[in-house]
Formats: C-alpha cells, structure tokens, sequence
C-alpha cells in the first residue's frame, strides 16, 4: 500500500491484503517490534544504544538471543538501510514528518496516553490522526512479516502499535506473536470514550498472548475486550476467531547484577565521591529521577518540598533535592507546559531558599550514562516516585 492510500479508521483491517505473505526473508527467529530502534544517531552517521526504559529491559534479551528489531530511526522524513548494532539486526521503518506528528505526537501521546493514564489530561480524538496510526501501524507490522522466520516469534510492544498484531497475523499466520503494554490499562468505562475502542482490542487480540504489568491491567483488558469485542472470558483467557488468547501480568524489572556490578565500580565510586565533596558529606539528598512528563506528579513533588521548606520541617542548610528529567515529547504543547512549570518552581525554590553557590534545588534536564544514573541512586537518602498513574517503575525497581 502506498503512503497515500486512503484509509478507513473505522475499518482499520478493510485496506489489508488478507492473503499471508510468501515473499520474506525468513531469517530471524525473535523479532522485537517498537515505536523506536533502541539506537541514536550521531552528527557524523554512526549509530549507538540509546537510553530508556524499554531498552534497558528489553536489550540485553535480544543481545543474548540474538534477532531483529523493528522501530522508527528517530529522524523523520529519511530512510535508512537496515544494519547491524551489537550483533543485533536493526530495521528502520520510515516515517514522514506529518505521519510522526498523527501517528505519534496525536494519537498516541494525545489520545491514547492521556486515556490510559486515568484523564490526568483530557484526551482528544480526530480521524486524522488514527488514519495516520493504521497506516504506521501496517508499515509496521509488513516489515516485522517480512523478515520473521517460519514459526518464529514477534513481540509488539506498547500503545503506539495495538494493531500490529492483527495486521501481521493476517500477514503471517504461522508466527506466534506476543504483545505487551508498558503503560496502565484503563477503566472500561473510561475506555469506552474512545471511538475507535473496538478496533484497538480487534487490533491486540491478533496476539497469542498480550502482557500487562501488573494483575488489575490484566483483570481490566478482560473485562474491556469481552465488552467491546465478540471475545469470551474463559478462565484468565479470551476465546477470539477460534484461538485462546492468554492476558497474563508480567511484571517487568531490571538487570540486578548488571546495576549492583555498574554500584561497585571504580568509575561510579569516583563519582558518588566527586557528587559528595560538592555538596557536604553531611548534606541530606532527595533524589527524583523521571521522564518529563506530566503523569509523573514532578512540579506537585516540587511544591511539596517547597510546603516543608516553608513549615521548617525540612533545613535548607542540610539538606538538597536533586531533580533530574530526560527531555520526551518537547513539540506537544502539554509537556512544553510542564517544563516551564517546573523550572518556574525551582527558581522560586532556590529564589527563597537558595544561597549563593548553594542552590537548594539541583535541576538536571538531560540524558545520563549509566555510572552518572548509578551514582545519583547511590547519592540519594530518599528517593521519590511520585507518579499520579503508572504500572512498573524503573526508577522505583
């Protein structure tokens, strides 16, 4: 299908060819399907590992088993060839700027993140962002079919791609398909404002097995898929089109030996040390390490701390908030929002408790390496997670 052709939000499956692919490279038995290739890239051209939740979990699996992943470049408007990072197969999908700001930007961060975090902000819907999310989905699961091995393994991940697994089962009946959530499930009455509800649970049910992260998400997509599909609840399963349809948790985690190893090295203990000197040895340190989002309650814990400033339960002279957030989504108008509310919030913080050369607040808008991210967990006395909605944590685990 070109890049053109007209699609039907309301039939998002009517444009598929129903007929399985026979022309694919059959050449990797696992093939992890994403939003983004867990790469970045440099000025000069070469690629490296991003940073990120999903692929801190996910990463080290396919290093050890080896396999293909399928995601976005993270440039707009450019294709790039496939290559190899890490012995691991990456295949970029091409998407134009207008497709990134519907498929992306809109439907999924304007309409689906919002719903799935409990309306922390309203919702919007438009056809002409879930046109642009069926089409990028289809571009999706076409290339997954097409280099899949006979009988292997696709594994769709999160809310960007809920009709993957429908569209590349039709493309490839013979593959098994796995499908997992990385955000809160919602309410079905919530779910239920979304016009195109049906058609996102038609979409994920073409998995065999669809992940959430905790038992209530699980228990909740039952429940909504049985109500909004022809599906039937069978004993923490659905029976959808004549197949068992398994709804497990699967509670996500990190590397522990990984991170205790990375704790006790010589380059983290350096710079836990470096952190300790600048601040005082005796200086107590509340940590916050989030994504700038604002599902993650950042400026309410800002203000909280602020409210203990002023009621002197907590002593600016003994005692610091580090705050550090990872830039995401800077063009949507409500995470452009949330920025400029919090880093308001540290200026009045440091304004009225700061010193010269001794900010009470310790504001970091970055990316960091794995040793500097290890030695600001081994720095903190506390540490906050402060969400308003979430499943697994990362930060927390």
């Amino acid at each position: 299908m070109s890049r053109n052709t007209a699609v039907d939000p309301r039939r998002p499956f009517a444009h598929l060819d129903q007929t399985p692919l026979d022309d694919f490279e059959a050449s990797h038995s696992l093939v992890i399907v994403a939003n983004r290739l867990p790469v970045v890239r440099s000025d000069d051209g070469s690629w490296s590992k991003s940073p990120g939740g999903l692929v801190s979990a996910v990463y080290p699996v396919l290093v050890e088993r080896g396999g293909a992943w399928v995601g976005w470049s993270g440039v707009t408007g450019q294709e790039f060839d496939a290559f190899e990072l890490d012995g691991l197969r990456m295949e970029p999908v091409a998407l134009d700027a207008e497709e990134h700001d519907f498929y992306y930007s809109g439907f999924s961060n304007r309409t689906l993140w919002p719903l799935y975090h409990d309306a922390v902000r309203t919702p919007e819907y438009h056809r002409r962002w879930m046109r642009q999310y069926v089409r990028v989905n289809r571009r999706f699961a076409r290339r997954a079919a097409s280099i899949v091995a006979p009988g292997g393994t696709v594994w769709v991940h999160d809310y960007h791609l809920h009709l993957v697994p429908a569209m590349l089962r039709a493309l490839r009946p013979d593959v098994r398909i796995g499908f997992f959530l990385h955000i809160p499930f919602p309410p079905q009455d919530l779910f239920a404002q979304l016009p195109w509800r049906s058609e996102l649970l038609k979409g994920t049910l073409g998995a065999d097995v669809v992940g959430m992260q905790i038992p209530r998400d699980a228990e909740k997509f039952l429940l909504t898929a049985e109500r909004f599909t022809e599906a039937e609840y069978v004993e923490g399963a659905l029976d959808y089109e004549g197949r068992r349809v398994d709804v497990r948790a699967f509670p996500i985690s990190i590397d522990v030996d990984a991170i205790e190893s990375i704790a006790s090295d010589e380059e983290t203990e350096m710079r836990v040390a470096e952190h300790r000197a600048r601040l005082g040895v005796d200086t107590k340190v509340l940590m916050g390490i989030d994504r700038l989002d604002y599902t993650k309650g950042i400026d309410v814990r800002l203000r909280a701390f602020q409210e203990l400033l002023r009621a002197g339960e907590l002593d600016p002279e003994t005692c610091v908030f580090i705050q550090s957030v990872v830039p995401t989504r800077a063009r949507i108008d409500e995470y452009a929002d949330l920025r400029s509310r919090v880093e308001e919030l540290v200026g009045q913080i440091n304004g009225e408790f700061g010193q010269v050369g001794r900010p009470v607040v310790h504001y970091l808008r970055r990316n960091h390496d794995v040793h500097e991210l290890v030695s600001l967990y081994r720095l903190a006395d506390v540490m906050m997670v402060t969400p308003f909605q979430d499943g697994m944590n990362l930060v927390a685990k």
